[in-house]
């Protein structure tokens, strides 16, 4: 009888053992993981862009620009500008611009981005589109009747902004529109020639 209740207990050990190996193993499965968030689209049709090289710009990547059919005002060619070691700028009419800023080895730019907006007190951000490399938000002045509100603030200003890092050949570039921000449809034009970004041997 003695033996019987000793394998009854073992017994009853190991199944309560398996269950909670069981349990552990089905929250890891259900643990939730970064994934691209997005309320704009960004899909992968770019039939109003074309690729642009910016290798004779120092720049060993391939980049999708939108063209004229676009109907942003666009001219034929852009204007790719590189005024110092470091910093690029690329103009489609009067309405795009786009800056790219060589950061070397400095890996976290998005990451470091968020969490400036996240402690900045003067405008309200809502992300439009969110991944590891890349962010679309727009930004609301903040108005009068809130505590951090400036007294001459008298209307809404609303501005849309993209942000993001591509690394090439071990170098991480920051991609962004202009600090004033742009039209939304600008801004998911740009956002698209951003996820584009890639090194010439990856064409």
């Amino acid at each position: 009888m003695g033996y019987c209740n000793s394998l009854i207990v073992r017994f009853s050990c190991l199944a309560l053992l398996f269950f909670l190996v069981l349990s552990g193993l089905n929250s890891c499965g259900t643990e939730d993981v970064p994934k691209e968030k997005s309320t704009i689209k960004l899909d992968e049709d770019y039939y109003e862009f074309r690729g642009i090289s910016l290798n004779q710009y120092d720049i060993p990547a391939m980049i999708m620009l939108p063209d004229e059919t676009a109907n942003i005002g666009a001219s034929t060619r852009p204007e790719i500008t590189h005024p110092d070691s470091f910093l690029w700028s690329i103009t489609l009419g009067t309405k795009f611009k786009l800056y790219i800023e060589d950061f070397g080895d400095y890996r976290n730019r998005v990451s470091n981005k968020k969490k400036e907006l996240k402690e900045q007190t003067l405008f309200n951000i809502q992300y439009l589109y969110q991944s590891s490399d890349l962010i679309v938000y727009e930004r609301t002045l903040i108005v009068r009747g809130s505590k951090q509100a400036s007294p001459t603030v008298g209307v809404e200003h609303k501005s849309w902004h993209v942000y993001g890092q591509k690394i090439i050949d071990g170098i991480t570039y920051e991609l962004r529109s202009k600090d004033e921000g742009c039209s939304k449809n600008i801004a998911v034009l740009m956002a698209k020639s951003i996820k584009s970004f890639k090194a010439l041997d990856q064409q």
